[in-house]
């Protein structure tokens, strides 16, 4: 198969019932831009039948019922002639129709900064243009010798993994858990989801078109994860259940000793070091007076307790984050009561197909409609790339910057409120609790289907905003006297985000040791090269967290792409040592903070975020726009390092 057929879709042999049942269940706005490919003509973007708008999961363009019938009896004929014709594709649309194809996806114009990054993503033509295809560029034995130990095993490591092996670099993953997945191995509480739109949270050379909800549950994505490793031959790289506890930088042999403990533990000698252990895997408890008191089943939601039936329980749920956000509608109507305890009351955006299961005739276009699949990925990623920065960025000269940031935010916090009244009816009360008290979108903001508000109107859920005192043996006592008493607790209280590599030791360059370094502002190049450490590259590492869209996942495909050409220098074999020049890093830093100052999440009346450390700093989120980040990343300025 050519590059090009990869993604041109299979011969189409249904009949037409088949098809125009199928078609029901598309983006038609993506139906039509395949339609240009399929059919060789761009006069379709030019015709009546187009889409009024886009928005972050809107994929039907706010085309009219009307106009989207239309346009599937259309692609029905056209689709019947292809299918009659021996489904022979025309030669591929211009770079012009291309263009233009994506400004009538957006209903808008494309910039012409953002066309190498998205016509990347696109990858019309089948090539994975971030794989740098090393190939037989560099000495066989040179790779052969040079040894990557990468530490963890979810997105990212295995990102790093199968890059390694595409290169012929040896590489071994040190990965804590007894699977692959991280976050969605170990995240296996009731109605755990991914809140970006599985067709764009997937890498974009793996592809997946047999989703069942367009925001897959845990296990889904645990799956899709494992699949990979198969298809890519990983699983022979790792080694399970095996914790890394130490690295240390010998500068005279230019290597990285290795200390593991667990199932397969022992010392490991590598030339590089690629940390993958995320943000949020290391669980945070609150620091609260007689937690170890509690007689019940106490868990915290990332170490759910498998087996678990809280049919018929009194349950707490201590946390209104994501976790929190997707355990309380799952479980309303199973338990006897459930008392959820706020601290802070999060933002929401409405998002109808949240939990919408996905018909078969999405994967049916996935597999059969020439670049449908690579299409509606765009559809997906344009609103969510670089589309929230402006209702994110302070306005200087806005009136009232005690209570907001600037216009377009205003109006963004004027749709969540009323979507907020919508849900909770003319329960007052509830509608002070549910409505923050800080600038809008100011942390993370959670999507809702209308599942969390519901179930907080339900009459055996409570919503307590009254400030843990302490746990006793049979509950939990707020600050007004109460003893709310309840036989399981859950701990939605988040994680030690700020604390990175915690708790490895590293020791870099002349005895330097990561963690005194860093103390409670861990600072990198990129998020991924830091000072006195040579070869050792972080991935999701300090400033790379996305909070105004995105996904992880293609961040770590740019991370990763940028430490794949750092190690071509050392493998190369002119330099044995890569490290990031200090001055690089401080101005790099600098920049940052200076943009992060701009940021909604800076703004005055966030009192409290786990985006900040104790001294109230953001050294987690990355203020960058993704066109800016792509480009930083995509070859490593070697100005930047030193190389010896």
């Amino acid at each position: 198969m050519s590059d090009r057929d990869r993604y041109a879709g299979l011969p189409i042999t249904d009949d037409d019932a088949t098809i125009a049942r199928m078609l029901e269940d598309v983006s038609v706005p993506t139906l039509l831009a395949s339609l240009v490919h399929l059919t060789g003509d761009a006069s379709i973007l030019d015709g009546a039948l187009r889409p009024a708008g886009i928005y972050l999961n809107e994929v039907q363009g706010f085309m009219s019922p009307e106009d989207q019938a239309a346009a599937r009896a259309f692609a029905l004929e056209k689709i019947v002639e292809y299918r009659d014709g021996g489904c022979v594709l025309p030669p591929p649309p211009s770079p012009e129709t291309v263009k233009r194809t994506m400004e009538f996806l957006v209903a808008g114009e494309v910039p012409d900064e953002y066309l190498p990054l998205v016509l990347e993503e696109l990858a019309l033509d089948g090539a994975d243009a971030r794989d740098l295809g090393w190939g037989d560029d560099l000495d066989a034995a040179a790779k052969a010798a040079f040894h990557v130990v990468v530490i963890g095993a979810g997105m990212s490591g295995l990102l790093a993994g199968i890059r390694l092996g595409a290169a012929g670099i040896p590489y071994t993953i040190v990965e804590k858990n007894p699977k692959v997945g991280g976050t969605w191995y170990e995240n296996r509480y009731p109605g755990c989801r991914v809140d970006v739109g599985n067709h764009f949270y997937s890498y974009s050379f793996a592809p997946d078109d047999g989703w069942s909800e367009f925001f897959a549950r845990q296990p889904e994505l645990q799956a899709y994860f494992e699949q990979v490793v198969v298809d890519h031959d990983v699983a022979g790289h790792i080694r399970f259940d095996t914790e890394v506890r130490s690295a240390r930088w010998d500068d005279a042999s230019a290597t990285w000793t290795i200390e593991c403990e667990g199932a397969q533990g022992g010392t490991i000698t590598a030339n590089a070091v690629i940390s993958a252990v995320g943000q949020l895997n290391r669980p945070k408890l609150p620091d609260l007076e007689g937690i170890d008191s509690f007689e019940g089943l106490a868990m915290h939601s990332a170490r759910w307790v498998d087996g678990t039936d809280l049919t018929g329980k009194r349950v707490a749920v201590v946390g209104t984050g994501a976790s929190a956000f997707q355990i309380v509608p799952t479980i309303a109507a199973d338990v006897e009561h459930l008392t959820v305890f706020q601290r802070s009351a999060p933002w929401m955006f409405p998002n109808p197909n949240y939990h919408v299961q996905v018909g078969p005739g999405v994967a049916w276009a996935v597999q059969h409609l020439p670049y449908y699949g690579r299409w509606y990925r765009f559809l997906i990623f344009w609103p969510a790339c670089d589309g929230g920065m402006p209702a994110m960025t302070i306005d200087p000269d806005y009136p009232d910057p005690e209570h907001g940031i600037s216009e377009i935010n205003d109006l963004a916090k004027e749709m969540f409120v009323g979507w907020m009244r919508e849900q909770v009816g003319d329960d007052e009360e509830l509608l002070a609790k549910v409505v923050p008290d800080y600038v809008c979108l100011g942390k993370r903001t959670l999507q809702d289907n209308g599942s969390w508000l519901t179930a907080l109107t339900r009459p055996n859920v409570d919503l307590v905003t009254e400030a843990i005192e302490r746990v006793e043996p049979t509950g939990i006592r707020t600050a007004d006297g109460t003893l709310h008493e309840v036989d399981v607790i859950v701990w939605a209280t988040g994680f030690h985000a700020n604390r990175y590599l915690w708790p490895m030791e590293i020791v870099g360059r002349d005895g330097a040791v990561l963690a005194d370094q860093w103390g409670i502002r861990p600072t990198a190049l990129y998020g991924i090269a830091v000072p006195n450490f040579p070869n050792l590259f972080c991935l999701y590492g300090p400033g790379t967290n996305l909070a105004s869209g995105g996904s992880l996942i293609f961040h770590s495909e740019c991370q990763v792409r940028y430490v794949m050409g750092l190690l071509s220098e050392l493998v190369a074999g002119e330099h044995r040592r890569v490290e990031v020049r200090q001055e690089a890093h401080d101005a790099y830093n600098a920049r940052l903070q200076a943009r992060m100052a701009e940021m909604v999440w800076s703004h005055p009346s966030i009192r409290s975020s786990w985006y900040r450390n104790e001294e109230g700093e953001i050294y987690i989120l990355s203020p960058w726009r993704l066109v800016d980040y792509w480009t930083w990343t995509r070859t490593p300025d070697l100005d930047d390092y030193v190389l010896s």
